[in-house]
């Protein structure tokens, strides 16, 4: 069973402008989402900029939003390490203080073999007892889950499902071949839901939902609900704003695209850092375009 379906939005972590989290900010946000229609939430994955966040600092912001949702949609923690022992802490401390789910991307930078990522992910998996959600994205990573480390990965009993940002279509149909109705495959990459979708996809995580949050919803409901054309609509109407929040690396662009909806200051912390002006003129342009501005 899937642990979301729709759209479960990778949220942006707020900060001030002196780096540190912006808790209250981080709670407005949360609440924005429930209201809008989100399907799920994931604090501290790629776009929370968990990469810099310290362990304290980390679990504070997946408690923050477990308790500002308060039960009312599904929120699941990114809790991945090339560190299989920190992925452990991490994914041990998110699950104490109430998240629902964990999103655990591959090992990095380690070059782990096929026989010792299994064991990455069932020394992860025999800590908890919430489910687990792989996290397939070998251009951040270096590493790729294959179809047939899927079907080997989805036997370990709280793995169940994968997030898919390799982009590529004839991988994500051969996971999907080997898959069940009990694996849930959530799209990675906003420009591809539909594709995802048409073989059995439960949503997406999403990136572009931290700007349209019910459109991106609706686009996954109506498409999961037989409304094709409405949901076909929205994916291709969407596919100029997505470009222009991926212009740079992620997540500069869409931060700066909730700080010009006014729900988030422009703050990074390094070695990300503010984007470039022209970045910021084709964000407001596109924003405007979409509506949303």
């Amino acid at each position: 069973m899937a642990i979301f379906k729709g759209s479960g939005v990778a949220l942006v972590t707020p900060m001030h402008n002196d780096g540190s989290v912006d808790f209250d900010k981080l709670k407005e946000l949360t609440e924005w989402h429930v209201a809008q229609g989100t399907d799920a939430i994931i604090a501290c994955g790629t776009t929370g900029e968990a990469s810099t966040l310290d362990d304290e600092e980390h679990i504070a912001v997946i408690e923050a939003v477990v308790k500002q949702v308060n039960g009312r949609i599904p929120v699941i923690g990114g809790t991945g390490s090339n560190n299989t022992q920190h992925g452990i802490h991490l994914s041990t401390e998110a699950e104490r203080v109430g998240a629902d789910a964990l999103l655990v991307v591959t090992p990095y930078y380690n070059k782990a073999t096929k026989k010792s990522l299994i064991a990455h992910y069932e020394a992860i998996c025999s800590q908890v007892s919430i489910p687990v959600i792989l996290y397939s994205v070998a251009s951040r990573t270096g590493m790729n889950l294959d179809a047939a480390t899927v079907a080997e990965l989805k036997k370990i009993p709280n793995v169940q499902g994968i997030k898919e940002a390799s982009g590529d279509i004839s991988q994500i149909v051969e996971i999907a071949r080997l898959v069940d109705e009990n694996f849930a495959l959530y799209s990675g990459n906003d420009d591809q839901v539909l594709p995802l979708l048409s073989v059995g996809g439960s949503g997406v995580i999403s990136t572009i939902a931290n700007i349209a949050p019910k459109q991106t919803s609706d686009m996954v409901h109506n498409y999961l609900s037989g409304s094709f054309e409405a949901a076909k609509e929205t994916q291709l109407s969407q596919l100029p704003l997505i470009h222009a929040i991926f212009s740079e690396v992620n997540p500069v662009p869409v931060k700066a695209a909730v700080a010009l909806l006014g729900k988030c200051d422009l703050s990074y912390r390094l070695p990300l850092g503010a984007p470039e002006e022209d970045t910021i003129d084709t964000l407001k342009r596109e924003m405007t375009a979409y509506g949303i501005l």
